[in-house]
């Protein structure tokens, strides 16, 4: 149902645009008719657009930029995901590969490693100078000494810790 918003915004406005359309054309043709006076159309028409046209066409606006923002969102989301089963299905991936496979930049692709591991859905390690992610269950990873070199890991935020000998990063979860 992704874009559902969206659709429904786009027929409400044009649905908004045809009445208005629709009213303008009827108070005119009874202006030109004799039937009413101007003022009569202008209070008319100003009543349906008012009450009508523009709730519609408001409305119709704000969930075509809603459902916009929200497939966006849903887009990143797949992005994620695919990283996600990359590193999983594969035990490591370099970075770089994964950015150009997913047509991203490189730090689009760590913006989501790190949102995946503030998620609590990925754990491994990163070693940034050799651009390789790497899927390791925390259980498996002895978390006081750097799968890379073996030197003594230090916190470096909710769910990272670093190496600060090889740069490093391990992701808990």
């Amino acid at each position: 149902m992704t874009g559902s918003g969206k659709t429904i915004g786009i027929i409400m406005i044009v649905v908004g645009i045809a009445i208005a359309l629709v009213a303008a054309l009827f108070f005119a043709s009874g202006t030109a008719s004799g039937r009413a006076t101007s003022s009569a159309m202008i209070l008319g028409f100003g009543l349906v657009f008012v009450v009508v046209v523009l709730p519609l066409v408001g409305v119709g606006g704000f969930m075509f930029v809603k459902g916009r923002q929200e497939a966006a969102a849903f887009a990143e989301v797949e992005k994620e995901k695919k990283v996600l089963n990359m590193v999983l299905t594969q035990g490591q991936v370099r970075v770089g590969e994964a950015a150009l496979e997913l047509n991203a930049t490189l730090d689009q692709v760590k913006e989501w490693i790190y949102d995946l591991v503030g998620k609590g859905l990925f754990t491994g390690y990163i070693n940034w100078d050799e651009g390789i992610l790497y899927s390791r269950q925390a259980s498996e990873m002895g978390t006081n000494k750097c799968p890379n070199c073996g030197g003594q890991l230090e916190l470096a935020g909710k769910g990272v810790v670093g190496c600060p000998y090889c740069g490093t990063e391990i992701f808990l979860s």
